[in-house]
């Protein structure tokens, strides 16, 4: 439904796996360019530039307004709990209403 978040799958682990796999994927172009060239060594660039631009600047942030702002305090519940980004454990001390245990 519109007005619920999800928290199966990887998303137990991560608001936003899908950027988390996708940044993966970019950390993988430093391994396939890897050479004793010092050039090669700009290929870590990718990854970097990647990170910043899902986790502060177009991915992350104008999502979690638009989930603020449809989902409510659901989802504020589920960022006290979930991790916004590297797959991690759980927070286990907030309820899905978001009050405290």
């Amino acid at each position: 439904a519109k007005t619920e978040v999800c928290e199966t799958g990887l998303w137990r682990y991560s608001r936003h796996p899908n950027y988390f796999f996708e940044w993966m994927f970019w950390c993988c172009w430093f391994l396939f360019a890897a050479s004793p060239s010092i050039v090669s060594w700009l290929s870590l660039l990718a990854p970097l530039l990647m990170y910043w631009l899902l986790v502060h600047v177009s991915g992350i942030p104008p999502l979690e307004d638009h989930m603020l702002r449809s989902r409510g305090q659901k989802f504020r519940a589920l960022q006290q709990r979930v991790n916004a980004f590297f797959p991690g454990p759980r927070r286990q001390d907030i309820h899905p209403e978001g009050e405290l245990k």
